[in-house]
């Protein structure tokens, strides 16, 4: 028996008239300069962050690898969420900043494509991975490191405009 389509289906772009899942055509859209900014935090002891900013974790760079490990993820996003579509990334930037006033780290991605579609599903995993990366990294030392935050912080371009979370 078919699905039938709700209310909201209507709204969403990767719902079809029948309530199916399915991937938008975008290939009637012009290619736009389209950029996206996501950001979350880590948030660990005071001790892990001390050990993470000397650079003396067991498995060596924490920031440097889970910097490499967000670029690698945001390349990749079209493999690890069904429905979006592969991208010529331009650009991928992944700030780390530590900050004792958690104590954490903040994770910050910017990526830009020109193209029929956006990013902010590329700069969101880059930022979970890098989040990620990190937990992974100082596990061992710290087990109840918390990974909070995740969301779009701003995107451009595009049929929509622009985008700023307050």
């Amino acid at each position: 028996m078919p699905k039938k389509p709700s209310r909201a289906s209507a709204a969403l772009t990767h719902i079809d008239s029948k309530g199916e899942a399915r991937m938008v055509d975008v290939s009637a859209k012009p290619a736009t300069e389209r950029v996206a900014i996501a950001e979350g935090r880590v948030v660990m002891n005071t001790a892990t962050l001390a050990l993470i900013v000397s650079g003396n974790a067991k498995k060596g760079d924490v920031l440097g690898t889970a910097r490499i490990a967000g670029i690698m993820a945001a390349k990749r996003t079209s493999e690890l969420i069904p429905l979006c579509h592969p991208l010529a990334l331009s650009k991928v930037e992944i700030d780390i900043a530590p900050d004792a006033k958690l104590p954490g780290c903040t994770v910050r991605a910017t990526v830009k494509v020109t193209g029929p579609t956006g990013v902010e599903m590329e700069a969101l995993t880059a930022v979970s991975v890098a989040c990620l990366t990190i937990y992974d990294m100082v596990k061992a030392v710290e087990r109840g490191i918390r990974i909070e935050g995740i969301r779009l912080i701003e995107k451009t371009g595009g049929k929509s405009g622009r985008y700023r979370a307050d």
